[in-house]
């Protein structure tokens, strides 16, 4: 520890025994004397450089010039336009300059102001990504909103914006692009236009905000508290320098006692250094040693809708809840009421995120087997590091999941701190993977679903979307891949990563475009206005699955049958159900079958209209559910002395309106007026 002392000091003692180098010729007295000025950008003095104001008047990185009266800047191969400086919040209001007045570009690369010596983004903005030389498909049934076109080679290619994090736009999905750039805005442009209320162009042009800061700023102060008059910059030795007059301020001869003394001091300073650092080790490792035996098996009730949450308390508690663990007493950490794991024991519970555990992907994470000391066997999901706005959906899942407790929810157990090394959320584990799994038979030991635990997932999915919307949220992402089974086939809804709270005293909650291909309200491309009918229609698309066991999007079938919900409508709007419906069901051999598959048909139908208001609420498909369900036993026996058409059922014939007075589903819903809840 001494040698590297001496060393330490040495190089202090060397740093001061360079010189300068400066235009020979330069007046430095116009650092005092002048100021920048373009445009509407006036009066700027340290640390901006640039027209009348010498490069040595600052460091580089706050260059600017002047083109036409447009003051830019540029930075990581971008130029901006500078629309705004303030000089007391520090904040640059910037705007790319290729897309000034343009939604098209050539130069394909991202803003980023990452470089946190001198630029970070400010608060208020939001991320635009902007899509390009992107291929037309048949999968999207009309032009989203969010489709622009550019020219290349004298052909017009689709291109599109998406707001919000990357890569979830349903549209990705189905829409191969080859290049892609991303963007700030400022927030409140970027919900204008998400709304349509403002176009790409004119969001654009309104840029966005980035805050400055100088890390030769202390420098300069003693400089001005010195006696210097003007601050500036030396480029070839990298260093601030200190300007009296036309010269620069005079320095202590080499060897004098004060420069003496500054070594001294600083060697002193690197010898006390080293100590506090020595103690900051052992406290920070002390720490670390309490924190890994931190473990909690209890967790509290998620507070009802409408109370407050607590973000973080400490208690202590014997803990022997859950069947497969130990009695123990061990203090433990909340964050909105759920409970909060160190990095250490959940890398533990997953053996380092061994890939043999890993046991799917999503659009936000990993998802790993893990087991806990206390034995509890559980889903941790870990966040990519490189996802957009990632603490906001990590938070948004905790506040989501803390606030509902539901038989046919997936139950959230706990999570890291948002302040933690790496986002992780930990879930109960469900052993038999997802309706997806089944119906494609992806999983090894997947069997064929017989139609009751088809009927019988539709039921519980619909009862907990229903228990979702009545406690106010919407789920976002409704699909067979986010609906777990567990060794009884009972249901689990999961990944609520995109879901939102939903106040009862709005009509719709204005958002960018996520989703999953295939699932997505079709007016939400349109508008990117979600309401629980946004859930009812990818509700549709998996009853249509359950009574198919195809795949929402499949881009080698028909190009017109690529989407499924488009596919289902048009077979039943033709009398074509036969054609739809898994053979393996029996539909064709089994009277009750067929009649049961026909009444899901027909909701699935009335889920999957284009328009909202036509679409039936979660409450409704629950009650029709539920009767079709509870009839099963009655349209067994009736097999035996009834035979029914097809042609029979008022269904499958060409009606413009997507619900049938004298429907098969009409005498389920008539005699049943039951809770969504449980």
């Amino acid at each position: 520890m001494l040698f590297g002392t001496i060393i330490i000091a040495i190089l202090i003692f060397s740093s001061f025994h360079h010189t300068t180098s400066l235009p020979p010729h330069a007046s430095l007295s116009t650092c005092h004397n002048t100021t920048f000025n373009c445009g509407t950008i006036t009066s700027l003095s340290y640390p901006f450089t640039g027209g009348e104001r010498p490069s040595f008047c600052g460091p580089p990185q706050f260059y600017l010039s002047c083109n036409d009266g447009v003051p830019q800047l540029n930075f990581s191969s971008v130029s901006y336009r500078v629309l705004q400086v303030n000089s007391v919040t520090r904040t640059l209001s910037l705007a790319r300059l290729d897309l000034w007045n343009e939604t098209c570009t050539n130069e394909y690369v991202n803003s980023t102001f990452d470089d946190t010596s001198f630029f970070r983004y400010g608060s208020g903005n939001q991320n635009l990504t902007l899509f390009y030389e992107c291929k037309p498909t048949s999968a999207l049934t009309q032009p989203p909103g969010n489709l622009f076109h550019c020219d290349s080679n004298g052909y017009k290619n689709d291109s599109y914006s998406l707001v919000g994090p990357f890569p979830l736009d349903p549209i990705l999905g189905v829409v191969e692009c080859d290049r892609h750039i991303e963007v700030p805005i400022l927030e409140e442009q970027a919900n204008r236009l998400v709304e349509n209320r403002s176009l790409l162009r004119e969001v654009l042009m309104e840029g966005f905000n980035v805050k400055y800061e100088n890390p030769y700023e202390s420098e300069c102060s003693q400089c001005l508290g010195s006696g210097g008059q003007h601050c500036g910059f030396d480029s070839d030795n990298n260093e601030s320098i200190c300007i009296c007059a036309h010269q620069l301020c005079p320095t202590p001869d080499k060897g004098s006692s004060s420069k003496v003394g500054v070594v001294i001091g600083a060697v002193a300073g690197v010898v006390a250094l080293v100590g506090i650092v020595g103690c900051a080790y052992f406290v920070v490792r002390r720490k670390r040693k309490i924190d890994d035996k931190s473990r909690s098996e209890d967790l509290f009730m998620p507070p009802s809708r409408g109370d407050t949450f607590t973000s973080t308390t400490n208690t202590s508690q014997t803990v022997s809840s859950y069947p497969s663990s130990k009695s123990v007493t061990v203090p433990r950490s909340f964050y909105f009421g759920v409970q909060v794991f160190t990095y250490p024991e959940l890398e533990e519970a997953t053996k380092f995120f061994d890939p043999s555990r890993e046991l799917g992907e999503g659009g936000f994470g990993t998802v790993y087997k893990g087991e806990l000391k206390d034995g509890r066997v559980v889903a941790v999901k870990r966040l990519y590091d490189s996802n957009f706005k990632r603490v906001e959906q990590f938070m948004n899942e905790v506040e989501i999941l803390a606030r509902i407790r539901h038989k046919n929810l997936v139950t959230l157990y706990g999570c890291t701190s948002r302040h933690s090394r790496e986002l992780l959320l930990v879930y109960e584990f469900i052993s038999n993977g997802t309706v997806a799994d089944h119906l494609q038979r992806t999983r090894s030991n997947s069997a064929l679903l017989p139609w009751p635990i088809r009927l019988n997932i539709a039921v519980e999915t619909a009862e907990a979307l229903a228990y979702l919307h009545a406690s106010d949220v919407i789920h976002r992402d409704v699909k067979s891949n986010n609906i777990l089974l567990d060794d009884k086939f009972q249901v689990k809804v999961a990944d609520f990563g995109l879901s939102r709270l939903f106040p009862n005293h709005v009509t719709h909650v204005s958002t960018a475009p996520q989703g999953t291909p295939g699932y997505v309200d079709p007016e939400y491309y349109q508008c990117y206005q979600l309401t629980d009918k946004s859930d009812v229609y990818s509700f549709g698309v998996v009853l249509v699955e359950l009574i198919s066991s195809l795949q929402a999007v499949d881009i080698n079938r028909n190009r017109n049958d690529v989407n499924l919900a488009n596919m289902a409508v048009n077979k039943i709007h033709n009398q074509e159900l036969h054609e739809l419906v898994d053979p393996s069901l029996g539909f064709e051999k089994d009277y009750a079958i067929r009649r049961m598959t026909t009444a899901v048909a027909e909701l699935a139908f009335r889920c999957l209209q284009q328009q909202r208001e036509m679409r039936p609420t979660m409450d409704e498909v629950v009650d029709i559910l539920r009767g079709i369900k509870s009839d099963e036993l009655g349209a067994r026996e009736d097999a035996e002395v009834v035979d029914i058409r097809m042609d029979e059922v008022i269904l499958l014939k060409k009606v413009p309106s997507p619900v049938s007075p004298d429907s098969v589903v009409d005498k389920w819903v008539s005699g049943s007026s039951v809770s969504n809840s449980s």
